[in-house]
């Protein structure tokens, strides 16, 4: 009886000791193999090496993005980064509250959950999406700014850092995009920056919205003028990169050469400005010392793409020619800047009859060739 126990004793140890054995293997696999060894494998092979420096090629999703289109577009494209938005709730232009969206949140996970594997690097931005997505960020002007950012630093920054940034290593966060109406607090934000700083080892950045200058206006060097303020704001020291949303209008004309729009991006056409956005940007640039980013690259598959860049809706026309035209240009101008970080086209992730920034067939093959 004694025998027969102790037999079955032993049998029992050997089965427990191979499932061990098996959990362990298991394990390892899981952890180093897969997560570190096969994912590292990923990101390096989605390393882009110029002779002008290592550069970021990406997207902006649009708010009701598709995994599936998601996934389908970096590989069109030729992308290596993915700005993934999470959508923050905002009531109205004027409040000081916001909370973040639980279902975008989610799928931003599962998104990035996705990417990680793929060696797809992430820019995590929580989104404005005011009054049901209906307003735009850069008309918000909360009432009590104290409040505003005491939220938007620990309901929505400190949140996105323990809960996305942090577990799934994301490459970079977005602090803040377009905020025209009080960017120019530079104490509340630099004091954003070095919260951020303190809690997330990742890049950081924040998106400056486009601006204009003209060559007839006598205000343009004051302390006032708002390319002057944005030179001057001490948050961009405290970047890793500097983000660009480039919207910046270019011309007066329906349809453009090339050539053309390459020559306005050194000097504005539009109500004879003479904008020379190139070197508003190096010296942005070159103030801080930090390389500078497109955040946002997006032209509509219209008509006036270049007049108003930043209008879905510019003409009725619809025109793939004018939209790949841009990108060409700004190509042409700015892939061999060293200070020159890279790109993120506006928007992909999501293509129907309402996506007229969506980039047009002409558009993938410029972008795809890119670096």
């Amino acid at each position: 009886m004694f025998n027969r126990l102790l037999t079955v004793l032993n049998c029992n140890k050997v089965i427990l000791s191979s499932l061990v054995i098996t959990l362990v293997v298991a394990i390892f696999v899981k952890v180093v193999l897969v997560d570190i060894v096969y994912v590292n494998q990923q990101f390096e092979k989605n390393r882009i090496i110029t002779p002008w420096g290592e550069k970021i090629k990406s997207g902006n999703l649009s708010v009701d993005y598709t995994l599936e289109q998601t996934l389908s577009d970096i590989e069109r494209l030729g992308l290596n980064t993915i700005n993934v938005p999470v959508e923050i709730d905002i009531s109205s232009l004027i409040a000081n509250s916001m909370s973040i969206n639980l279902e975008s949140k989610t799928k931003a996970i599962q998104l990035i959950k996705k990417l990680r594997y793929k060696g797809i690097n992430v820019i995590l931005e929580p989104f404005p999406f005011i009054q049901n997505g209906e307003l735009g960020e850069t008309k918000l002007k909360p009432t009590d700014l104290n409040e505003w950012f005491w939220n938007w630093k620990q309901g929505v920054l400190s949140q996105l850092i323990l809960e996305i940034a942090l577990p799934y290593k994301v490459y970079a966060l977005c602090i803040g995009s377009n905020f025209d109406q009080f960017e120019n607090q530079y104490g509340y934000w630099t004091d954003v920056a070095d919260f951020v700083r303190t809690n997330y080892k990742g890049k950081i950045t924040y998106r400056t919205n486009w601006w204009y200058t003209a060559e007839w206006n006598s205000n343009k060097e004051s302390k006032d003028d708002t390319y002057t303020v944005k030179l001057n704001n001490p948050l961009l020291g405290k970047l890793d990169f500097i983000s660009v949303a480039a919207y910046f209008e270019l011309t007066d004309k329906d349809t453009n050469l090339v050539d053309n729009l390459v020559s306005a991006i050194h000097g504005t056409q539009i109500l004879k400005r003479n904008q020379d956005i190139y070197n508003e940007l190096k010296n942005l640039s070159f103030k801080w010392n930090k390389p500078l980013f497109f955040g946002e690259l997006g032209f509509p598959k219209r008509n006036q793409a270049s007049v108003h860049p930043w209008n879905p809706s510019p003409s009725n026309i619809e025109n793939d020619q004018e939209q790949a035209n841009c990108f060409q240009a700004y190509k042409e101008v700015f892939e061999k800047e060293t200070w020159n970080l890279g790109f993120s086209v506006f928007a992909i992730g999501k293509d129907d009859e309402t996506k007229n920034y969506y980039p047009s067939n002409l558009s993938v093959e410029i972008i795809k060739s890119w670096y």
